[in-house]
């Protein structure tokens, strides 16, 4: 499942916050008498993965997340919802006492405008969607926002594409940076055009960037993938790393539906003490309540390695 099918499947859920007589989970759900699980680490769910137990609407999914015991939550869409839901997502992440999570800095897409070419024209999308993000995250309380540099420039040497990726990264950062939001450089495993694709090379474009205001964002779904030895290499490029998300490999679904022993790495994640948010950026293995319902338990069956 790739990054789109997630942002178009989730803008679905967020168009307008109910109103009128529509029933809503906070007011009709018993689940709130019942003490939230306790996790060990910050996992993020995301809009539309528990829509059948929770309904449609996102203050809802919210408030049906933090009664499971989630605390945390990231949108890759937020930047494209109204102004009005990403405040009053804000406020109820606030009120929940919820971490916000990643959202994707628009700059048109994966593989559009890519940074690696150095032209000004796609350096200038960028960093407009950098100034925009500032503002979308005031409104929702965001730290860390996605960054996907774009398409291999074929014609160029590497050596020429790092420089011209690093250079345009500091100018982000020098947006980010006074406002104490990060920039979490993705490598990902949807296309080999894809100019970022492990993490060895990120955690080289974020040394080059020198700034606390980029860093890597390790998706272990990704780099299952893309180069394995999870353990491994997450302690190799540990100091650069900001941010965490997951999905079983092969599938893209919740933990315990593949060949990763998510146990294991939850516990050595725990064990680097890391206080930070890991995303659940993945798919349910099954459809409807149950589907929803297993993802939960997934995660309550591999969190306990304590």
């Amino acid at each position: 499942m790739k990054r789109r099918n997630f942002i178009q499947k989730t803008a679905l859920t967020g168009g307008a916050i109910s109103m009128g007589g529509a029933l809503t989970y906070a007011k009709n759900s018993n689940s709130t008498l019942l003490a939230p699980h306790k996790f060990n680490l910050k996992y993020a769910p995301h809009m539309g993965m528990f829509e059948n137990l929770a309904g449609k609407d996102p203050i809802d999914q919210l408030n049906f997340m933090a009664d499971q015991g989630f605390t945390a939550f990231e949108d890759n869409g937020m930047m494209g919802r109204d102004v009005a839901l990403q405040t009053k997502m804000g406020e109820t992440l606030a009120k929940r006492g919820m971490t916000m999570g990643v959202f994707v800095v628009q700059k048109g897409g994966n593989m559009a405008n890519t940074l690696a070419a150095g032209k000004q024209e796609y350096i200038d999308i960028f960093l407009d969607g950098c100034k925009k993000a500032v503002e979308t995250a005031k409104r929702c309380n965001a730290k860390w926002m996605t960054v996907v540099p774009g398409g291999f420039e074929r014609n160029l040497p590497i050596g020429i594409q790092n420089a011209n990726v690093i250079e345009a990264l500091r100018k982000g950062a020098e947006i980010l940076e006074p406002h104490g939001l990060v920039m979490v450089l993705e490598p990902l495993s949807d296309s080999p055009d894809l100019y970022l694709r492990n993490s060895e090379q990120t955690y080289l474009i974020c040394k080059g960037v020198n700034s606390p205001s980029c860093k890597i964002l390790y998706d272990i779904y990704h780099m299952q993938k893309n180069e394995g030895n999870l353990i491994h290499n997450m302690e190799l490029t540990w100091n650069e790393i900001a941010y965490i998300q997951l999905g079983d490999n092969p599938g893209r679904n919740e933990p315990t539906t593949g060949e990763i022993n998510y146990k294991n790495v939850f516990k050595w994640i725990h064990e680097k003490g890391y206080t930070g948010v890991l995303g659940m950026e993945h798919g349910n293995s099954k459809e409807g309540k149950a589907g929803e319902q297993a993802v939960i338990d997934a995660y309550k069956q591999e969190d306990a390695f304590m």
